[in-house]
């Protein structure tokens, strides 16, 4: 009918009676059901397609309309199409007969025949579902019915561009159905995964890896998201495979030269991580790596100054993280096992690794830094088990220690008045630097609060004319050496002379310098949240009490412009007053200073 045409089905079937519409091969589809598949239908005829899906699930042979229909290619609307994957994907769940098993094998080739045939490929979410039904099919008959799965496809597809997509996509989808260990599976399923994965290494793995090679070679230039989707096949199934297969001189040589092809680089940088990570002997390990390093730094790429493109530096400093960490894990095995020899070259490797470190720790992009934050706290973790550092090493240490000072700071975009998803991306990146800051206090105390102290004294001593996000970061540092340098009970002013005094310095300076007056929500908020963490302090030098209190109670707390700063200090005031006991300290000040006790009270 006109209608009919208008929606874009090409139906090729009348029907007369709907109730018959399922009851036998012969039988035709409901035309009207169909309608309801399209989304601009209305809800009569969604409930009626709704209504239709079901029946064909229930019935035991209706669905083979929808595999004619794949088979023959009669549809050319698309919501049609996926509808019939469906069914199918359904039925294949549940037990078939060999002759309906054998129909959905040929109804699948048909279908892949019929793709290297069009000028068009098919929408990506119907090739997706495809591929799916495909997955599905395999898992279900590959040791049985149909060991040969691989070898029927590839024999079919050959290098047509439309067929390597579907085959693509079908590998993807096995490798989730069979894979991935974020999929929860019945220990049935898993002792099945299992047999699979150990009979594909017996009987294609070696095929396949193979024609992943001649589709990586063949379409680099041509059909670049092809070969993308080529590079993340090889990522994926890197983790189960011999690794000979990849990780030989052909393989990454190719893997590299597209490391230098603007479309295909960040894919190659994925794979290139995916095989870097992937399990082995800690000596072969260390070779594999040093070799991709020497490649790709005569390449150039480890001029990090020099790239521009931020998306693929993130993508390469995932690499170097993954690459570093794989030397650490060689390190810290051969050490157990008392291999000296190899593990100093191993720990020269890592160390030789550290300026490229530092260039990605400090990049102004958050996403290239938080993505070498991994290597930098394993390298850490290497020095703190060494019995004696170089002074390369110390070095190293103070470079890092900069460098996360460097990268606390807030930039100028950051909203404090209406915080969204970037800033939140950042507060969570704050987190990750913090932990780099705890692993740099458990290596070099001493070095780390030198650090701190030559950074707060020479900020405050500049504060009115400073930038807020460098005050803040001064007073965020002298906060954070609370949890970095623990101390019993919050006791950071009794006990280590060199690590009392410099605190007590820095908070005699804190204060009393006057940055209480900076204004600027982050520095008000930074300011009484290190007052109270280091309330004992005040049990020390308790002069400074009354000045803190007046800070509490005017504009630069409780009376603050900001509600954010007013809602948080009521809280931290709540939590001073208590700890210090400070009631009996205002009851004092009532009968020795009144004119004081009443100008807090007319603030309160």
């Amino acid at each position: 009918s006109g209608r009919q045409q208008q929606r874009g089905v090409n139906w090729p079937w009348r029907k007369a009676n709907p109730r018959m519409a399922c009851q036998s091969v012969a039988a035709v589809m409901d035309e009207q059901a169909l309608l309801g598949l399209n989304p601009n239908a209305d809800a009569r005829y969604r409930q009626r397609a709704m209504a239709y899906f079901e029946q064909l699930k229930e019935s035991q042979d209706a669905w083979e309309v929808c595999a004619e229909a794949l088979a023959k290619g009669i549809y050319s609307d698309d919501h049609v199409k996926f509808f019939c994957f469906q069914v199918l994907e359904h039925q294949i769940k549940f037990s078939l007969s060999a002759v309906q098993q054998q129909l959905i094998r040929e109804t699948l080739m048909k279908w892949l025949q019929f793709q290297l045939m069009n000028t068009q490929p098919e929408k990506a979410f119907i090739r997706n579902k495809a591929a799916q039904v495909f997955a599905l099919t395999f898992v279900m008959e590959y040791l049985t019915l149909w060991p040969k799965f691989f070898f029927d496809i590839l024999s079919l597809v050959g290098l047509n561009p439309h067929g390597v997509d579907i085959y693509l996509r079908t590998l993807m989808a096995i490798d989730a159905e069979v894979v991935d260990r974020d999929i929860l599976h019945t220990p049935e399923e898993t002792r099945r995964n299992t047999l699979i994965k150990d009979s594909m290494r017996e009987q294609c793995i070696p095929s396949l890896v193979e024609s992943w090679f001649q589709i990586l070679q063949t379409y680099q230039q041509s059909h670049p998201e092809l070969t993308c989707q080529c590079l993340e096949v090889v990522g994926a199934y890197v983790s189960w495979i011999d690794l000979n297969l990849i990780a030989n001189d052909r393989f990454v040589n190719l893997l590299l030269s597209q490391m230098s092809m603007e479309e295909l680089r960040e894919e190659a940088c994925d794979c290139l991580f995916e095989i870097v990570n992937k399990g082995m002997d800690p000596v072969d390990k260390t070779k594999l790596v040093e070799s991709l390093c020497q490649v790709l730094q005569s390449a150039g790429f480890f001029n990090v100054e020099q790239e521009e493109d931020v998306d693929f530096l993130a993508k390469f400093s995932r690499l170097v993280n993954g690459m570093g960490q794989s030397l650490v894990l060689s390190w810290t095995k051969l050490a157990k096992t008392g291999n000296v020899k190899d593990a100093a070259e191993t720990l020269q490797a890592v160390e030789a690794k550290v300026p490229l470190l530092l260039q990605l720790l400090v990049h102004e992009d958050d996403d290239i830094s938080a993505n070498i934050v991994g290597f930098c706290y394993e390298y850490l973790h290497v020095l703190k088990q060494l019995p004696q550092l170089t002074d390369q090493q110390k070095a190293n240490i103070e470079a890092i220690m900069l460098a996360v000072m460097k990268k606390l700071t807030y930039d100028d975009e950051y909203n404090f008045e209406n915080e969204g998803e970037d800033e939140a991306m950042f507060v969570e990146y704050r987190k990750q630097l913090k932990m780099l800051l705890d692993r740099l206090a458990q290596v070099s105390p001493e070095l780390l609060l030198e650090a701190v102290r030559r950074v707060f004294t020479n900020t405050m001593q500049n504060w009115q004319t400073a930038p807020f996000m460098e005050v803040e970061v001064a007073i965020r540092l002298l906060y954070m050496l609370g949890e970095a340098l623990p101390a019993a009970h919050g006791a950071h002013f009794s006990g280590d002379t060199a690590k009392t005094s410099a605190l007590q310095d820095m908070m005699r300076t804190l204060v009393s310098c006057g940055v209480s007056s900076y204004q600027h929500t982050s520095v008000a908020l930074e300011f009484f949240e290190t007052v109270v963490r280091y309330d004992k302090f005040f049990i020390v030098e308790p002069q400074h009490i009354p000045g803190v209190l007046m800070a509490f109670l005017d504009q630069r707390g409780l009376r603050h412009n900001s509600p954010k700063v007013r809602s948080r200090v009521a809280y931290l005031f709540s939590r001073f007053i208590k700890t210090l006991h400070l009631c009996k300290f205002l009851y004092v000040k009532l009968h020795v200073q009144p004119r004081f006790f009443f100008k807090i009270i007319y603030n309160i």
